[in-house]
């Protein structure tokens, strides 16, 4: 490893503007670096599908012995991300200014770019490499949604680096996670001379949201109300009201059952109040559940200890690129990269996690070069 050009890495990545739908130049550096390694480069045709201004980068590496892996990490980050500059204190990067860092998920990126470097410069055995880098990963996995369905043939181990923890950090659960908008529609009415002939879409959206149990549900069932926006003026009844939600568990049964009891609070709402209401459900990503006897998890353990790293599993409130690319036809595995207060102003990321995650990456490779 190069410490040096891993963190000039970095710094050049994050202070490429990049947010959602906007990551062409982020898209071009990495397509550039991976084709000097000796990838064959392309990048998919999913603008259409995502409203990017790139589609996402998908680089393969002959491999030098038997075995094939892909690592993958995503190109866009949440605003405010633009005119990024890092600095460096105690050995820690954060942004100089009144952005997000972008570690989420641009530590990713510079981690794997830097362990192909090494792995190339020293002609260590590897296996093939797939390299993935999303766009619109923020956007509820726009990107890997997008993705081709047969991109990998269903044995190929996927290492996705985009979590918190520390590198060696290997997350066994990522929920499946349902977006719900919903509209109530009533009667518009003076709100003061005839309040009885209209029926209130606000008040309906309360009573709905009153009998939902919201929260967290159980160790790993979670449910929320985020927005709710409704009314025209104080003096009128209001006769619509919008409502957008959520609901997440590791366990598919679970998750629906919380679905269909939170369908069941807006129809008897609307029914209490002779309105109605239009119910909108939709699958962002399927849950990803890993068996920590696995093979692929032994093999990250051993990796991770020749690393020098302390092997940790884990479960994510959050979904990642891996609960798509599981669909895709690889075996995907989001794993701790050591970002911290990420999706905030204060995100910060120390530089010894960036280089635990790099060498990582390399004892992946040596573990299953076969």
């Amino acid at each position: 490893m190069d410490t040096a050009r891993l963190l000039d890495t970095f710094f050049d990545l994050v202070r490429i503007d990049s947010p959602s739908r906007h990551e062409a130049q982020v898209a071009a550096y990495c397509a550039d670096r991976l084709k000097a390694l000796g990838c064959t480069v392309r990048i998919d045709a999913t603008e259409e599908a995502t409203g990017s201004d790139t589609g996402n980068i998908i680089a393969h590496l002959p491999g030098t012995v038997s075995g094939h892996i892909a690592l993958s990490a995503h190109m866009d980050c949440v605003s405010p991300c633009c005119g990024v500059e890092p600095v460096v204190d105690s050995g820690v990067v954060r942004s100089a200014g009144d952005t997000v860092l972008g570690a989420d998920d641009k530590a990713g990126i510079s981690a794997i770019l830097e362990a192909l470097e090494a792995v190339v410069a020293d002609g260590r055995p590897r296996p093939a490499i797939t390299v993935v880098f999303t766009v619109c990963e923020e956007l509820s996995l726009l990107g890997s949604g997008a993705l081709e369905a047969d991109l990998f043939d269903g044995t190929v181990p996927c290492f996705v680096f985009d979590a918190d923890g520390a590198p060696g950090s290997i997350v066994l659960g990522a929920p499946f996670h349902y977006t719900l908008r919903a509209t109530f529609l009533g009667c518009a009415a003076h709100a003061g001379v005839e309040p009885e002939n209209g029926v209130s879409a606000i008040q309906m959206a309360a009573e709905a949201i009153a009998s939902m149990h919201l929260g967290r549900l159980d160790e790993c069932t979670t449910a929320n109300i985020g927005m709710v926006e409704g009314g025209r003026e104080v003096n009128i009844v209001p006769d619509s009201c919008s409502l957008a939600g959520e609901c997440r568990s590791l366990y598919e049964d679970r998750v629906n059952a919380v679905r269909d009891r939170m369908t069941e609070a807006l129809t008897k709402a609307a029914e209490k109040f002779e309105g109605s209401v239009d119910i909108d459900w939709r699958l962002d990503y399927p849950g990803v559940l890993i068996d920590k006897a696995d093979e692929i998890v032994e093999k990250l353990f051993s990796a991770a200890r020749a690393a020098g790293l302390e092997p940790q599993t884990t479960v994510s409130g959050g979904g990642a690129d891996a609960n798509l690319l599981s669909t895709k036809g690889a075996k995907a595995v989001t794993l701790g990269i050591g970002m911290t207060a990420f999706h905030s102003l204060d995100e910060h990321i120390a530089i010894a996690d960036i280089e635990g995650t790099e060498r990582f990456i390399e004892a992946i490779i040596a573990e299953f070069a076969d």
